[in-house]
């Protein structure tokens, strides 16, 4: 389910050298130019055979919240594609983390329908998924297909803003609450996951895990999801 190895490069390395995966830069202590650049898993994620699952990542994206979702979702076997926005390049989140997607958002297209659709938070990277006119579509095509739009921390702004899972109970990082709960569009809770029927929202980076699991278990792969826990020590 997970790699034996885990492989590093220097700041030098060519990604054609890696699979067709999703790819995590972390800055090294002592130089920012020098980077240490770790797989997600050593296999192609297109030879997953579980539900089909869309990560879309934009810039200013939540680290913590991007890699938690993915990596619980993919233990679960779930065929997560991680998307880039502005597309295929390296994507710079909010903590200066850069993680390289899987493919272009356009690209990934290619690959529906999906099961899911998560956004993953930071206030910097809501903003552009709010902004994102195909963010949108791919949103509202979703929602009339009845399948799963998952959405952390200060994310559900860009649902608001596409005008997605009006009147539904939600929750968000709270200081998105004043712009969740205006106009009475929703159910505003402070829960930390809170599902209703298609949605399902959470609050920030401390419940990523939470998060993440509900996706799964609304993906169909509850019975993983203790398996899951104790593999990741989780309580």
């Amino acid at each position: 389910m997970w790699p034996d190895d885990l492989i590093e490069f220097d700041g030098n390395c060519q990604f054609d050298m890696l699979p067709n995966c999703a790819t995590l830069i972390l800055p090294r202590a002592n130089s920012c130019r020098q980077r240490h650049l770790f797989q997600f898993a050593k296999y192609s994620i297109f030879e997953m055979a579980g539900p089909n699952v869309l990560v879309i990542l934009a810039e200013g994206a939540e680290e913590m919240e991007t890699v938690i979702s993915v990596d619980v979702l993919r233990r679960a076997s779930a065929k997560v594609t991680v998307a880039g926005l502005s597309g295929n390049g390296e994507v710079t989140c909010s903590r200066q983390v850069v993680i390289k997607p899987d493919c272009s958002l356009e690209e990934a297209l290619k690959q529906r329908p999906f099961k899911a659709v998560l956004l993953p938070g930071g206030l910097k990277g809501a903003e552009h998924l709010a902004s994102s006119e195909l963010v949108g579509r791919i949103l509202k095509e979703q929602e009339d297909q009845g399948r799963i739009i998952a959405a952390i921390c200060a994310a559900p702004t860009a649902l608001k803003k596409h005008g997605i899972g009006k009147g539904k109970k939600i929750t968000s990082y709270p200081s998105t609450k004043s712009v969740m709960d205006a106009d009475s569009i929703y159910q505003y809770l402070e829960d930390r996951v809170v599902v209703d029927g298609n949605i399902i929202t959470s609050r920030g980076p401390g419940t990523a895990f939470e998060f993440a699991l509900t996706v799964a278990k609304q993906l169909g792969l509850g019975d993983k999801v203790p398996e899951l826990k104790k593999g990741m020590l989780l309580q």
